[in-house]
């Protein structure tokens, strides 16, 4: 859809099974839809001004037509992108907050439905219940624990507590503690290899850590000895060498 100068807004419900419209809309709905058309006219840059901002309300459905937008740039870049896109992240963020609002609106209710489009009617965009409008940069991060080892090459702060963790790959990372936490440790973990068990996010996609909160530090385990394992196999193969194979059968039937 090319920019015009009006831009309409659109909200179909039904409340007590008749349509809502201008002469007959619960007045939360009507406050509320106002707000959006705001938020979303304004954008986090205030690009255009609601106080001036010239709005027609028109019959039929709940129709906000918003004259004087034309030169609004961002407001139809985002218009633009929504439309090849339901990823949020790729718009102005306060927008995304409205379109976040009307997808889990039409959710709560059935007949509930937004949209946008200019003033021939040509559709920017809908909102409804097969619409599935969310910011996936956000929705990419996921909880994890996880087990970190490396060398600790810091740790402490005046203000703030934390450890700064060298990986085998060189990369540093900085996870937060609790000051209790670091002077709970008898041993002095600086400059030393350590496993750290952290809760954080991690991206689904890249695998990137973020937001890294340290909650214990985890001593060395016991590595695995192929010659020590071998040398008790041996022994116990020497100990149960005169046991018959039969022992077990033998026992259970009680003829032993």
């Amino acid at each position: 859809m090319q920019p015009s100068d009006t831009l309409r807004f659109t909200l179909d419900d039904r409340i007590d099974d008749a349509p809502v419209g201008p002469s007959r809309v619960p007045l939360g709905l009507l406050k509320q839809f106002q707000q959006d058309v705001t938020d979303f006219l304004s954008g986090s840059n205030r690009e255009v001004d609601p106080q001036q901002a010239l709005v027609a309300v028109e019959e039929g459905s709940l129709v906000f037509a918003v004259g004087g937008v034309l030169a609004a740039i961002g407001l139809w870049h985002d218009i633009s992108q929504l439309q090849g896109s339901e990823d949020l992240a790729r718009i102005d963020a306060k927008r995304a907050e409205v379109v976040e609002r009307w997808q889990a609106a039409v959710r709560k209710h059935p007949y509930r439905r937004y949209a946008l489009a200019d003033r021939s009617g040509v559709s920017a965009l809908s909102v409804d219940g097969e619409s599935d409008f969310r910011n996936r940069a956000v929705a990419a991060w996921v909880p994890v624990e996880k087990y970190l080892s490396g060398q600790i090459t810091d740790l402490g702060g005046t203000t703030k507590a934390n450890v700064h963790l060298k990986l085998d790959t060189g990369k540093v990372l900085t996870i937060a503690s609790s000051q209790q936490l670091l002077a709970e440790q008898e041993k002095n973990r600086l400059y030393k290899p350590a496993t750290l068990h952290v809760a954080a996010e991690e991206h689904l996609d890249t695998g990137e850590l973020r937001n890294l909160v340290l909650k214990s530090f985890e001593d060395a385990r016991a590595s695995w000895d192929e010659a020590q394992f071998d040398e008790m196999v041996r022994r116990g193969t020497a100990a149960w060498k005169d046991v018959p194979e039969d022992w077990l059968e033998t026992l259970r039937s009680g003829r032993g």
